[in-house]
């Protein structure tokens, strides 16, 4: 149920179309998202009473789909295990909020979860999640994050990469991932402009790279 008129708030920019309702209780925000179509490409992020709701654009797309291929080749090359949840909707209705991250992960913990549909009421939050905001969001997405207990949060704003590691549940920016601690922030921004010219180029060199440190 709407508890109150919802304010709405567009926001219209390169990177992602962005609207926010506010004034919504959790039962309105479930009735949302079951009425949206589930191959829509809008995400939702809700956090205690506000939801908003993103429309990629193609920065955006750019950015999330390069960097999931570059955790993927760290995975592989590093001989670790790894499933995908994508933008999977992350509810947790105790605490009164949810999200649609860009992209979430289980590496870590992989061998709880294989196999399995994911319940956050029972089963641990995603090792890594990674959010691009190349426009600004209005959600606090570090501290809804950190209260679903996400253990590494990566940010990416188009230009800088940020690393946030989970440390007595309040997240601490550091120069280096947790999961990957063999990859400098030079090495994805590297990628990433290598990919703008040809992404075959990009991942070929990016593996040659990641084999050379297992010799």
């Amino acid at each position: 149920m709407v508890t109150s008129t919802p304010h709405i708030q567009a926001n219209v920019a390169l990177g992602e179309k962005r609207v926010t309702l506010r004034g919504l209780d959790w039962q309105a925000y479930q009735q949302i998202y079951q009425a949206l179509p589930q191959t829509r490409a809008a995400r939702l992020t809700y956090d205690r009473g506000a939801l908003e709701i993103t429309m990629p654009l193609e920065d955006h797309e750019f950015a999330v789909r390069l960097i999931e291929l570059f955790i993927r080749i760290l995975v592989v090359e590093r001989g670790l295990k790894i499933k995908t949840l994508g933008s999977t909707i992350l509810d947790r209705e105790d605490l009164d909020r949810g999200a649609e991250p860009d992209n979430a992960y289980y590496i870590q913990n992989q061998p709880l979860v294989m196999g399995k549909t994911i319940d956050l009421q029972t089963d641990p939050p995603p090792d890594l999640v990674v959010e691009v905001d190349i426009t600004h969001s209005d959600i606090d997405k570090l501290n809804l994050c950190a209260n679903l207990g996400i253990p590494e949060f990566w940010r990416y704003n188009g230009k800088i990469w940020r690393i946030y590691q989970l440390e007595n549940a309040v997240y601490q920016e550091v120069e280096t991932s947790p999961t990957f601690p063999m990859v400098a922030k030079a090495k994805l921004y590297e990628f990433l402009a290598q990919a703008k010219l040809d992404e075959v180029d990009a991942e070929i060199t990016l593996r040659r790279w990641l084999q050379t440190l297992a010799r």
